[in-house]
């Protein structure tokens, strides 16, 4: 039995309204069909408490480092942050669902991942200076919907958001990769775009 982790980036509320959702979904229905004993947990960047690397959080660090006591706020935001980066851990597979936005990954997002990209949690530098992930064995697939068509032509080379995924993933170990691409939507036809993605989805899911 594996599990699951989905790593919801996209601030709509409604399924209805996002063509990563609607694609996730897919994927999601698909994945529970063909493993129907696994666990799946989600985590929504957006709505759950992803505490963001500021001065109390870096404060902490530094006291924890020389063996100082933290103030109450303190231990509360390195707790969160404990709590996000051990679920991490705790999984087999990853989907990241998000909109495109700015050519990046949604703000949110990023501070999802300073939450996980640790250095001896989910990397190590070696003894030759090189960067070693420990998560090793796991998969991701990102479902990612743009205005835009970013897999290929003019524009695939300033697309920040695969690359920048693709390189964090890999730094912690997880080169089993995948992006499935709701793509175009501002000016191809919607129906089809969405109809393309879903059935990726679903080829996807199904060997997942």
């Amino acid at each position: 039995m594996s599990k699951l982790l989905v790593i919801n980036a996209n601030p709509k509320t409604s399924v209805e309204q996002s063509f990563s959702l609607q694609v996730a979904d897919t994927f999601i229905h698909t994945y529970r069909a063909q493993n129907p004993n696994d666990t799946i947990e989600t985590i929504n960047v957006y709505r759950d408490n992803v505490p963001t690397v500021d001065d109390v959080v870096l404060s902490a660090w530094g006291k924890l480092a020389a063996g100082e006591s933290l103030t109450e706020e303190e231990k509360t935001k390195v707790s969160r942050m404990g709590e996000i980066l051990q679920q991490f851990k705790s999984a087999d597979k990853y989907v990241i669902v998000l909109p495109l936005f700015n050519w990046n990954i949604p703000s949110r997002l990023k501070d999802y991942i300073d939450n996980v990209l640790i250095a001896r949690e989910t990397f190590r530098y070696t003894e030759a200076g090189t960067i070693e992930g420990l998560l090793g064995g796991r998969k991701a697939a990102v479902i990612q919907g743009s205005g835009g068509v970013y897999s290929e032509g003019p524009t695939a080379d300033v697309e920040f958001s695969h690359h920048y995924l693709k390189f964090v993933l890999a730094t912690m170990g997880i080169t089993d990769y995948t992006i499935i691409r709701a793509e175009g939507t501002s000016f191809l036809d919607k129906d089809a775009v969405l109809d393309k993605a879903k059935i990726q989805a679903e080829e996807v899911a199904a060997k997942f």
